[in-house]
Formats: structure tokens, C-alpha cells, sequence
């Protein structure tokens, strides 16, 4: 579930100027967590949040890291090593199964990635379906996905 609530918190700070942790909590009972202000508190701190002056003059919450940097490709092998069930092509689609309620996450952080071969991402609770641009491409993010093993 943390993996999760982290990787709302930061679409949330990607789409919207967050600038306490009142709001980022606000934010997160909308979309359905359940948190206190201590659990905001340890994800801003272990997501090393940073506050920034954004272009419309308004302090707020960002990512310090690149969001292409290695540390999305930390969190998807995280999550995929603790997760990944099978994985599997026909075609140009990807199909991963994992284990329930965490495809949603694991399909985030491969858009995260922005990899050249895939086209996009669909997930349910324990399967993702990423659809690649050619053969070639469900070729190669399969073989993405087994060494993440």
C-alpha cells in the first residue's frame, strides 16, 4: 500500500501545486487513502520531496529527482521483485500478471519509464497489458521484465 500511496503523491505533485502537507493529505483522502499527517510526514521525507519556487511564483512540493533517473527504475524493480508473477506476449501486447492490487503500481512506474517500445499501459488489480509498437518491441520488454527477476 505504500508503494502506492507513493506514487500518488507523486502524480499529485506532477499535476497540481501542492504546497503543505495539509493539502497533500487533503488530496490523498479525495482519491481514497486513509493517512495522517504523520504518514504524509515519512512519504514526503522518504520520497525526498523538496519544495520549489514553480513559474507561477508558488511554493511547492516537487520531485528533487528526475523522474527518468534510476530511482524510478529502483522502484520498478522493487516492485516487480516482490510482485512479478508471470510474463508473457502475443504479438505487440505485454501481459504481466502480479500478485492482487499491485498491477496499478507496477504499470506506473513502466510509464515512468518512458520506454521507447511501449505504446501504453492498461491495468487491473493483479495484470497489466502494455501494449508495444511492433513484436520487436513485446520482445524486448519482455526480456525487460525477466531480469528485473
Amino acid at each position: 500500500m505504500r508503494v502506492i500511496r507513493q506514487n500518488a503523491i507523486l502524480k499529485l505533485i506532477n499535476e497540481k501545486s501542492i504546497q503543505t502537507q495539509e493539502e497533500l493529505s487533503r488530496e490523498l483522502k479525495e482519491i481514497g487513502f486513509n493517512v495522517t499527517q504523520a504518514t504524509v510526514s515519512r512519504d514526503i521525507k522518504e520520497l525526498r520531496l523538496v519544495k520549489i519556487l514553480g513559474e507561477d511564483g508558488i511554493v511547492k512540493y516537487h520531485n528533487g529527482k528526475n523522474t527518468e533517473s534510476s530511482d524510478v527504475g529502483d522502484r520498478l524493480k522493487s516492485i516487480l521483485k516482490h510482485s512479478l508473477v508471470s510474463v508473457d506476449s502475443a504479438e505487440n501486447d505485454v501481459v504481466i500478471k502480479t500478485l492482487p492490487g499491485v498491477a496499478q503500481a507496477a504499470a506506473a512506474a513502466v510509464d515512468a519509464m518512458h520506454w521507447q517500445e511501449v505504446v501504453g499501459t492498461i491495468a487491473g488489480d493483479d495484470t497489466i497489458l502494455i501494449i508495444t509498437r511492433n513484436s520487436k518491441g513485446a520482445t524486448l520488454v519482455v526480456d525487460k521484465f525477466r531480469n528485473f527477476k
